[in-house]
């Protein structure tokens, strides 16, 4: 166990959602009250009283939770599904398993890297995969196992399968760090776990390729990049975070990429942060972010 996850040892997280009423927030220290916990972190959110929707995010602590959990989750059961809500309660001691699949870019991918080494994203990376090969020895070096599958021409149904059969029943979520490949509505239903994306904030304005270039010949004075859970719908699901950064005349097209890439490494590095902690509640196509 790592430090960051003995500084968590007892320590879960319950994140609750449904509609909104009186007594919720009553209800939930209650529970926790009743099961010998304390409350060390509580975050909420209504987006309308009179009949609206309920966000709740609450870090708390209890000795022993690994003993007592199965009592919790049993509690939470019967109280909050009378009420009408729906919870999750994790162990905040145990990291997230987190696959990367990546392509030629290595941005993001040495980023998250370095940061999990460093132990700034609490989470396990049990693989990247990559339909190249140039990003191996980098990530080997960092004592993560690298599969290569390759995915060329229109029909990519055999990569898909292949990547499936690494994913399956070994991560808790995956990460496109730059994976320059548009994943099928039958391959996100096989994985069945959610799905981080990362991409310039020029979409859809310049699409395609050379995007650095085409925001240059425009004139753009603002360049950005946007992270988001993947859906069905190609780069329209709920968006984590986003940020931008300012440029003018002076820079070059390679100077808007060095920046964009800078930008990108930071917004994805904090949605994955988030991701771990189960900061983010996904409500429709969009999020609320504790």
């Amino acid at each position: 166990m790592t430090l960051h996850n003995e500084a968590l040892r007892d320590h879960a997280c319950l994140i609750v959602h449904g509609p909104d009423q009186p007594g919720i927030v009553s209800a939930v220290t209650a529970l926790i009250t009743r099961n010998k916990g304390n409350i060390v972190a509580l975050d909420q959110y209504s987006d309308d009283a009179n009949g609206g929707a309920f966000f709740q995010r609450v870090v708390f602590h209890r000795l022993d939770l690994a003993a007592a959990i199965s009592a919790i989750e049993d509690d939470l059961a019967q109280t909050l599904t009378a009420l009408g809500l729906e919870w999750t309660l994790t162990d905040q001691s145990v990291p997230k398993r987190m696959a990367i699949l990546a392509s030629t870019s290595d941005h993001c991918l040495l980023d998250l890297l370095w940061r999990h080494r460093r132990g700034e994203l609490p989470v396990s990376i049990p693989m990247v995969i990559s339909n190249h090969t140039n990003t191996a020895e980098d990530v080997r070096s960092f004592g993560i196992p690298f599969f290569h599958v390759p995915s060329q021409g229109p029909d990519k149904s055999a990569a898909e399968a292949e990547i499936v059969k690494l994913l399956a029943g070994n991560v808790d979520f995956v990460v496109l760090a730059r994976y320059m490949q548009i994943l099928s509505p039958e391959f996100l239903d096989d994985i069945g776990v959610p799905v981080i994306n990362i991409h310039h904030s020029f979409l859809p304005a310049f699409i395609g390729a050379a995007p650095y270039r085409k925001a240059k010949e425009r004139g753009v004075k603002l360049i950005g990049a946007t992270s988001h859970y993947v859906t069905k719908d190609l780069d329209e699901g709920p968006i984590i975070e986003q940020d931008v950064a300012r440029v003018d005349h002076a820079h070059s097209a390679a100077d808007l990429q060095a920046r964009g890439a800078y930008v990108e490494r930071a917004v994805l590095s904090s949605a994955v942060q988030w991701h771990a902690q189960d900061r983010v509640i996904r409500h429709g196509n969009q999020t609320i972010v504790f």
